[in-house]
């Protein structure tokens, strides 16, 4: 796997995945930037999140559950001194089908935090992650 990032201007910055695919990143305006793009730690969280999503739909779906729609909501917290690494790691699953099984559901977070998700595994060793769920009928 290969990624680039290239220096815009101030503390804008261009990321392209091996891919091919760009996002920019930016400072907050308090610290230099003009909150031209998303933050690289707010990336990290959203790549973990990604990351963990896949595959709960892919074991979901392997479980023959009929699965609708997930989402998972991240909540973290920083360090405060230097290095701000994240701390703690909470993310609260919502998942939508119809007839699903909750051990399922639990199973299939409970895999992919435990064997699956490298993200979160990797940020686990420096942070607390913990995981709920919610379950809605549609």
């Amino acid at each position: 796997m290969k990624a680039r990032v290239k220096w815009i201007e101030g503390i804008t910055f261009m990321g392209e995945s091996g891919s091919g695919h760009a996002v920019i990143m930016d400072g907050a305006p308090d610290v230099g930037g003009r909150d031209l793009g998303i933050r690289p730690m707010e990336m990290l969280l959203i790549g973990t999140g990604g990351c963990t999503s896949i595959d709960v739909i892919m074991i979901l779906q392997k479980s023959r559950q009929d699965v609708t729609d997930c989402e998972v909501q991240i909540e973290a917290e920083r360090a405060t001194e230097h290095p701000k690494v994240f701390t703690r790691i909470h993310m609260h699953f919502v998942v939508k089908g119809r007839g699903l099984k909750p051990e399922t559901v639990e199973r299939a977070i409970k895999l992919s935090a435990e064997k699956y998700c490298s993200a979160s595994i990797m940020l686990g060793k420096v942070a607390e992650v913990t995981h709920d769920l919610e379950i809605i009928e549609v």
